[in-house]
């Protein structure tokens, strides 16, 4: 699996975020270009622990019966509910909130595994900083692809 951790995967993030422009055609969903751009920056905040989220009560009931998907090889299904905290009601400027999500992933490849280990995640839980990496990589792939990115 593909990993923000490993220089595969971290490369392959960085240069499709290079190359996203407005002009991406959006395949399924309701955000704009920058709403998606903020919705992955706040989330790779939550992971890298920027933005601390507890865990939800729900997330504590039947996080469980999700989280091998979650963390699995299958990809993010389209159009999944988010957490009420990365929904974006505004439309940031593009560029420099593409800037700030390209930041804010070279310094979450820069923590490591290790800088990220048992952060916790407002639906899921403690994860490990294996887990982080995987998840964080398929989330900003899926929101690329969203954009046929």
């Amino acid at each position: 699996m593909k990993s923000i951790f490993d220089d595969e995967g971290y490369n392959e993030i960085l240069s499709r975020l290079d190359a996203f422009s407005v002009n991406a055609e959006r395949q399924w969903g309701k955000m704009s270009h920058s709403q998606m751009l903020e919705h992955t920056a706040r989330a790779l905040e939550m992971a890298a622990g920027i933005n601390p989220q507890p865990q939800r009560m729900l997330g504590k009931l039947i996080g469980w019966m999700f989280r091998s998907d979650f963390i699995g090889e299958k990809p993010f299904p389209k159009s999944a509910p988010t957490g009420p905290d990365f929904i974006i009601k505004d439309d940031p400027e593009f560029e420099p909130t593409r800037l700030r999500l390209r930041k804010l992933v070279v310094d979450f490849h820069t923590l490591g595994e290790q800088g990220v280990d048992g952060n916790i995640h407002g639906f899921f839980g403690r994860l490990t900083g294996r887990e982080w990496g995987v998840t964080q990589y398929k989330h900003i792939d899926h929101h690329l692809r969203q954009f046929s990115s």
